[in-house]
């Protein structure tokens, strides 16, 4: 009797040593010496990503946080527990000082690359636990650029820690019913007593990793302005010295499409303590530094999502025998997982161009062209690797066939986390229009255009040099639509299509150069055939007739004309 067929499931190796992009893109902008202090942890990072934490993430997988309003007494306590993978990611991050790294400065302007190398190792087997890092290191930066002595004293050294015991994290608290993006709604008090001690009241309607020990939340003094002008931003730490919730009550866990591991939560504030950071009326301003921080996070895991799915895709399509032939020999499955690994190797090297810019800006080196293009694209990276990973994790999923389907792979769940990139932090359409105002600043636009120049100028192979042109073309025809005017409402509705191209034809010139330092420097062909598969990909997406779909959007009666 023959033995029945068992299928082979997806392995991963040592995820530093198996990413050709990872290690090609640090040879080129790292100094020699940086990349042989660090590449040891990079590769424990990568053995712990493709080995413990990955067998641990798929064993892990129905353990979700649990709320426990009460105790056994009818104390309310507010508890959420998170599972052991989140326990384990937590003590791992402080240890490789994953919020740390561009605090201490140790490899000056490099110190941004070398902490998003190792967040992109650690972030797909953990379960998104990059959320609450994210959100401490963009505390951390929104205190030391607000200059409270005393909250930087208190804060930043817990935030910085590389001692489990000492590290803290930190919540944002922005979103209400009345708005998400729109935080201008808040409707949240914050409330001063005779001794200068301020309290927040309201609610906050989704607060993301709800277990760290402070939070920078979003709170209208009381006859402050409305809308935007009128919102200050708030420190408070959650907990008092006996472990008791402050003035706060954790209403419920949301129950969420993806992230289920982090716990996220609806809040009421019923007279929390708070610190004020900066001044009455200064808060949108002061979270700018936290909203570059954490989009630069949301960029760098997009790629990482990516690169995971193609990793496990890939291994499989070597395992999965159908029609007499493993599918990585399969024309059209080569076909399609190509395609993919072009997009992913794009929005690697435009997230990780956010990060380099980042570092410069905080170790003061940045001129005055980076400083414009951290502005545009921060913005522009995020949203355009956001529908990225949407799209390939897609595919990945369908490279699968029916297993991609099955929750016991552990494949669906890449997707399904995949689908918060476009959303938090500001989703696609929100970060389209805030390009728009990035851009009508003096310079942006040189900026950009003078980066696509530079990086696609005396490039030797004749194909390389045409994709490079495609670039620079696709720039100009952007910027021109731009710049003829035809009213705010034309340049919202093509708001989205504007910084799609801007993304899309950036990456493509970022693929032009570094597939032309690799064919010098490593006589490796890999990343020039990546750049000219996503040279085939649609580039341009400006539509120069100007239709006004507001009939057909809304579907109401469209007269013909």
């Amino acid at each position: 009797m023959n033995e029945l067929f068992r299928q082979q499931p997806p392995a991963l190796g040592n995820q530093y040593a198996d990413d050709r992009v990872l290690r090609s893109y640090l040879r080129r902008v790292l100094p020699l010496a940086t990349l042989a202090t660090i590449e040891p942890e990079l590769a424990t990072m990568g053995a712990l990503a493709g080995g413990e934490l990955y067998r641990l993430q798929l064993a892990d997988r129905h353990n979700e946080p649990v709320l426990t309003q009460w105790d056994a007494w009818g104390e309310r306590v507010d508890r959420i527990a998170v599972s052991p993978l989140w326990q384990r990611a937590a003590r791992l991050a402080a240890e490789y000082g994953l919020v740390a790294l561009p605090y201490e400065q140790l490899y000056g302007a490099a110190s941004r690359i070398v902490q998003f190398a190792l967040v992109y190792l650690f972030h797909p087997s953990t379960d998104v636990y990059t959320c609450p890092l994210a959100m401490s290191d963009g505390a951390a930066r929104t205190l030391r650029h607000a200059g409270d002595a005393a909250l930087i004293e208190r804060a930043l050294p817990h935030l910085t820690s590389r001692d489990p015991d000492q590290c803290w994290t930190s919540g944002q608290w922005m979103t209400e019913l009345t708005g998400g993006s729109d935080v201008g709604r808040s409707e949240t008090i914050a409330r001063c007593d005779s001794r200068g001690n301020w309290r927040l009241y309201g609610r906050k309607w989704f607060t993301s990793a709800t277990t760290g020990q402070m939070a920078l939340a979003l709170a209208r003094p009381e006859c402050g302005a409305p809308g935007g002008r009128g919102l200050a931003l708030f420190y408070v730490e959650l907990r008092d010295e006996q472990g008791r919730l402050q003035g706060i009550r954790v209403n419920r866990l949301k129950d969420k499409l993806g992230t289920r591991k982090v716990p996220t939560a609806e809040l009421s504030l019923e007279g929390a303590p708070a610190h004020l950071v900066g001044v009455p009326g200064g808060g949108v301003r002061a979270i700018v530094p936290m909203l570059q921080v954490t989009r630069a996070w949301n960029s760098v895991t997009a790629a990482s999502f990516m690169r995971r799915g193609l990793a496990l895709a890939r291994d499989y399509a070597c395992r999965r025998v159908a029609f007499d032939a493993p599918l990585i020999r399969q024309p059209l499955h080569g076909e399609i997982l190509a395609g993919l690994q072009a997009e992913f190797e794009g929005a690697f090297h435009l997230s990780f161009l956010v990060a380099e810019l980042l570092g410069a800006d905080e170790a003061s080196m940045a001129d005055e062209r980076q400083a414009h293009l951290l502005r545009v694209l921060t913005s522009v990276a995020k949203l355009t690797t956001g529908r990225q990973a949407v799209d390939v994790l897609s595919e990945v999923i369908e490279a699968f066939g029916g297993a991609g389907y099955v929750e016991d792979t552990g494949v669906p769940a890449l997707l399904r986390d995949a689908h918060v990139l476009p959303i938090w932090e500001g989703t696609t359409n929100v970060l389209a229009l805030d390009t728009l105002k990035a851009l009508a600043q003096p310079g942006a636009w040189e900026a950009i255009t003078g980066l696509a120049g530079t990086l696609t100028s005396g490039i030797s192979d004749a194909a390389l040099a045409v994709a490079g042109q495609q670039a620079r073309t696709a720039l100009e025809h952007a910027r021109r639509w731009h710049n003829a005017g035809g009213g705010h409402a034309r340049l919202e509705r093509g708001a989205r299509r504007l910084a799609l191209t801007i993304g899309r034809s950036l990456e493509l010139a970022l693929l032009v150069a570094h597939a032309a330092w690799s064919l010098a420097e490593e006589h490796d062909g890999r990343a020039r055939a990546a750049a000219l598969r996503f040279a085939r990909s649609p580039l341009d997406l400006i539509v120069d007739a100007d239709d006004d779909d507001e009939a057909l959007a809304a579907d109401r009666p469209l007269p013909v004309t």
